[in-house]
């Protein structure tokens, strides 16, 4: 089982590295790392990810994932990153994203007529793309899988595990990572959090994609 996850410069670090610690434990994977060229690529938390391959070294997958970014417009506007979606998707059994990742699946058409979803912000611009935005948290259409904000990934690869190797696997996978969340606060949705963390959150992104 081939597994390719696209990382950029600016890219979200939890978007790549829950999918990938559960998509890691699947028996049998092999990962690879891919960027536009190999070397390190910096988040945009500011930490840095090490790409084992440029583009040109990973031509298929069986599973491709695609993390997002606080602002992937450069990454949705690289025609070489976009041509190189549009040929390992091709062939790959699963073809997904996390968090904005899913705009960049959009960007190269392959979203068109598909039901996905991304975080909560951005969600109207998949329409951009041709797609049905759905306020859901993971979404599956055919082989394209998209998943909500951030931590959503982790559900995602999760649910994957399941469809592709079996609940048994996917159990086993979420206890050994001990994945039994009891988040602190009922404030990890907009349709839950207060109105003015609402707003306040709002603002710090909107400023973040302006810097």
């Amino acid at each position: 089982m081939d597994i390719a996850f696209l990382l950029y410069d600016n890219m979200t670090p939890l978007d790549f590295i829950g999918p990938y610690q559960v998509l890691a434990l699947v028996p049998n994977a092999r990962i690879h790392l891919v960027a536009t060229e190999a070397g390190l690529v910096r988040t945009d938390s500011g930490m840095r990810m090490y790409a084992e391959k440029k583009l040109e070294e990973v031509s298929r997958a069986d599973i491709l994932v695609v993390p997002g970014s606080k602002d992937p417009s450069k990454t949705m506007a690289n025609a070489r990153v976009l041509e190189w979606l549009r040929a390992v998707d091709a062939s790959t059994r699963w073809t997904v994203s996390v968090c904005t990742g899913s705009l960049i699946l959009g960007a190269a058409g392959l979203l068109q007529g598909k039901r996905a979803t991304t975080h909560w912000m951005m969600l109207d611009q998949l329409r951009d793309f041709g797609a049905t935005p759905v306020s859901e948290r993971i979404v599956f259409d055919g082989k394209r899988v998209a998943s909500a904000g951030v931590s959503a990934g982790i559900d995602m690869a999760l649910a994957l595990v399941g469809k592709e190797f079996g609940v048994p696997t996917a159990q086993a996978i979420q206890l050994a990572i001990e994945y039994d969340p009891e988040p602190p606060f009922q404030a990890g949705s907009p349709r839950v959090a207060p109105p003015e963390v609402v707003q306040a959150v709002r603002a710090m992104i909107e400023q973040d994609v302006r810097a």
